[in-house]
């Protein structure tokens, strides 16, 4: 078996899928605006992409504990197409309609929902020696983040070019590329990982664990104040008679400086405390949500600052997969990375909901102050320094660190 090849292949996959993912953000609101004539129906699929992931504690708990090959993983992939065919399918015949936006949200986000922590899972259980799945998690997130950079110009090419959706023709035949690849994948969990766990309920990983709970509560307040960031500059620029350049400015700089860090995770990330590591970046982050409603008389100076906290951010995340990756293994693994997700990414989508009112009421800049202040206090509380970590001496987590233990010194 050729475990390089493996690795980077499922490397390959991610850079592919996300270049597709991020380029047909651009095109799809303009499908739906142009196809069904209701500027409500842009966020259509967007909402419905939410409720497969903030549901999936119930419905994918089984799912995900048969992801551990490429060839799994690779049918979740043909899943996502099938989701991702409904709209231009829909608009080649002229029956485009709030009906198949939603369908494709739904089968999409149930797709994702699984690809995402069990493709993390897999490389994970390729890698084999933690130190190596920490550095290779970090450089599969260089692949996400660098579509960061990327997607957004060649979507704004192609749409003027050729129209928006060609684009969604482009990203399926992305998606079904990755899936090709994904069946290329010959290795697959250990068979030692696979214990007689089973499936384990999210909550119980976490009640294992408590560093990755921690870790998971974190990614959880800072995706719910991310609205701060994007729906905070964005209104504060139209408060201003900037409309569009101070979020345009904090995504250029938070992007450049995500990008930054990833490119520096794969080396750091394993000689640093993990936890420690994490928190840090999340106070960095949230000092840089005070700071900026300081400094929206300059464009400059809001691209440095959102780059300072796009730098951090790579570190936390690399430091997370390293807890995931050090304390857990097979079917708890693949539950630690799925409830990471689900952490995060649904708080993400809850703060955008209820985001434009709070900000309504009260305000672009003192929400980007709080959002960040209450950032900084998570990552105090949870960090190792004000309330260390408890100590590991049962022995059900002694047996759960001595398989890894024992891969290491093989």
């Amino acid at each position: 078996m050729n475990t390089r090849r493996d690795i980077a292949t499922m490397l390959t996959t991610t850079f592919v899928t996300w270049l597709g993912q991020r380029t047909t953000a651009v095109a799809l609101p303009l499908v739906a605006l142009s196809e069904t004539g209701s500027a409500w129906t842009t966020g259509l699929v967007g909402g419905a992409v939410g409720l497969p992931m903030l549901t999936s504690a119930w419905w994918a708990r089984g799912l995900r504990q048969r992801l551990t090959t490429g060839r799994a993983l690779a049918g979740v992939l043909a899943v996502q197409v099938l989701g991702l065919l409904v709209i231009p399918v829909g608009a080649a015949v002229g029956t485009v309609g709030p009906p198949h936006l939603a369908a494709a949200g739904l089968i999409t986000g149930a797709a994702t929902t699984l690809s995402g922590p069990g493709q993390r899972a897999l490389l994970a259980d390729l890698c084999a020696d933690p130190g190596v799945a920490t550095r290779m998690l970090a450089w599969q997130d260089f692949a996400h983040r660098s579509t960061m950079i990327l997607a957004p110009p060649l979507a704004g090419w192609a749409v003027t070019a050729g129209g928006p959706l060609r684009l969604l023709w482009a990203e399926a035949a992305g998606v079904t590329l990755g899936a090709a690849l994904l069946l290329a994948v010959r290795g697959s969990a250990a068979p030692a990982a696979e214990g007689a766990t089973g499936a384990p309920a999210l909550r119980h990983v976490l009640a294992r664990h408590p560093e990755v709970r921690r870790a998971v509560t974190m990614a959880g307040v800072g995706g719910l104040t991310w609205f701060a960031f994007t729906l905070g500059l964005a209104i504060l620029g139209a408060e201003t008679g900037r409309p569009g350049l101070l979020v345009s400015a904090g995504m250029t700089g938070y992007g450049a400086g995500s990008l930054a860090g990833a490119l520096i995770a794969p080396a750091l990330v394993p000689r640093l405390p993990p936890l420690g590591t994490m928190a840090a970046g999340w106070i960095l982050l949230g000092v840089t949500f005070v700071a900026l409603p300081a400094v929206t008389a300059s464009l400059p100076l809001i691209a440095v600052v959102a780059a300072v906290g796009g730098l951090a951010m790579p570190l936390g995340i690399g430091a997370v997969n390293r807890l995931i990756t050090t304390r857990t293994e097979g079917a708890e693994r693949r539950a630690a990375f799925a409830v990471e997700s689900l952490v995060h990414d649904g708080a993400v989508s809850i703060g955008l909901l209820g985001g434009g009112a709070v900000i309504g009421l009260a305000g672009a800049g003192p929400t980007l102050v709080v959002a960040g202040a209450a950032q900084v206090a998570v990552g105090l509380l949870a960090g190792p320094w004000l309330l260390p970590p408890p100590e590991r001496t049962t022995a059900a987590a002694a047996a759960s660190d001595r398989p890894v233990r024992e891969r290491v010194a093989g």
